[in-house]
């Protein structure tokens, strides 16, 4: 059996867009035969609620929680002490850790990239340290260890085979990516879409590419667009508070800022993202407050969510040729699309 197409959930900011939600609930339509990860390690962190339970993952693809087979790709890095740790403890929470496979290809963290990390890295660019900037960069010297030279992980190796319908879920976000970001506040790795054919497919077979993003923007660590100042703004420092922004992997104290609509339209045409999932919409409903950044850093202000949400949909549909659907979700459990046809007929 051949694949019959490939969807992509790719992050459009700087991670923390809810794609854990989202592939989360096309997993659970049942159209999937396989949720895969295609980049990064565990310094990325997807929060899921099934039935109403929450979960925190940091590697293992969203597809555990709903009995598809879950594919770590051969683009991935794995740190062996935290995959076996996040097994055991979807293992106790009664799933099926039988369908998790790692593609012999992937490439291994070890305790010296972590302490690397650590001393020269963690300080200066706020990585997660967790090892995987110097993992990528002794794969590109060609002098790393890949999963399937290690005999403990034999049970879990990938048999490099996709078939059906394939859904790929990103790590972090467009503008994290080692080309499109801050450079060198960035991840080591690509975060953009056409990643995803590590896996192994055509780019052809790529059929609907799902971008997500927030109402309002966020970035963990440091990085000099998102300067320190910002924890000074009380408007901000209320939407963190209300949106609990703080890293799944880190724990880190979010910094947060209004939405760059231009950084936004960008991230949309370049991905080639066709539907276009904004959430976080509940949270400034809750501060009751409505702003977003436009052109030259301007900030525009809306008396109320509504006309928000008109000023965005009228400019992304403007600029960006591909979109076919914009949703606003006000819940962190599911998307919460009123428009029951979106599953039927771009999934």
């Amino acid at each position: 059996m051949d694949i019959s197409h490939v969807d992509i959930c790719c992050g459009l900011a700087w991670g923390d867009e809810a794609k854990g939600k989202i592939v989360s609930q096309f997993a659970k339509s049942g159209k999937y035969n396989f949720i895969c990860r295609w980049g990064g390690g565990n310094n990325a962190g997807h929060t899921v609620y099934v039935n109403s339970i929450k979960y925190k993952t940091h590697l293992i693809p969203c597809g555990i929680f709903y009995d598809i087979p879950s594919i770590i790709g051969p683009d991935c890095v794995v740190n062996i002490k935290s995959f076996f740790e996040e097994v055991e403890y979807l293992k106790q929470n009664g799933f099926n850790t039988s369908l998790i496979k790692i593609s012999s290809k992937a490439h291994i963290v070890t305790d010296k990239h972590i302490e690397d990390d650590i001393k020269e890295l963690k300080q200066k660019q706020g990585t997660t340290a967790k090892g995987i900037a110097p993992c990528y960069s002794d794969k590109y010297k060609r002098v790393g260890k890949r999963a399937g030279e290690y005999a403990d992980l034999s049970y879990f190796l990938w048999d490099e085979k996709l078939h059906g319908a394939v859904l790929c879920e990103g790590a972090q976000g467009f503008w994290l990516d080692i080309n499109y970001g801050n450079y060198p506040y960035v991840t080591s790795s690509t975060t953009l879409p056409y990643g995803a054919c590590s896996l192994g497919f055509s780019p052809k077979l790529i059929n609907e590419i799902y971008g997500a993003v927030k109402i309002y923007d966020t970035r963990s660590g440091i990085d000099t667009d998102f300067p320190e100042s910002l924890f000074d703004d009380e408007e901000l420092n209320k939407i963190g508070e209300v949106g609990k922004e703080f890293g799944v992997t880190t724990n880190r104290r979010r910094k947060v800022n209004w939405l760059n609509i231009c950084k936004l339209i960008k991230a949309i045409n370049v991905t080639g993202t066709t539907s276009l999932i904004i959430s976080k919409v509940d949270v400034l409903e809750q501060v009751n407050i409505f702003k977003l950044i436009d052109a030259d850093n301007v900030i525009i202000k809306f008396d109320n969510m509504n006309q928000m949400k008109f000023y965005i949909e009228t400019i992304i549909k403007k600029e960006c040729k591909n979109i076919k659907d914009i949703i606003f979700s006000d819940s962190p459990y599911q998307i919460n699309d009123k428009k029951e046809y979106f599953f039927n007929t771009t999934i």
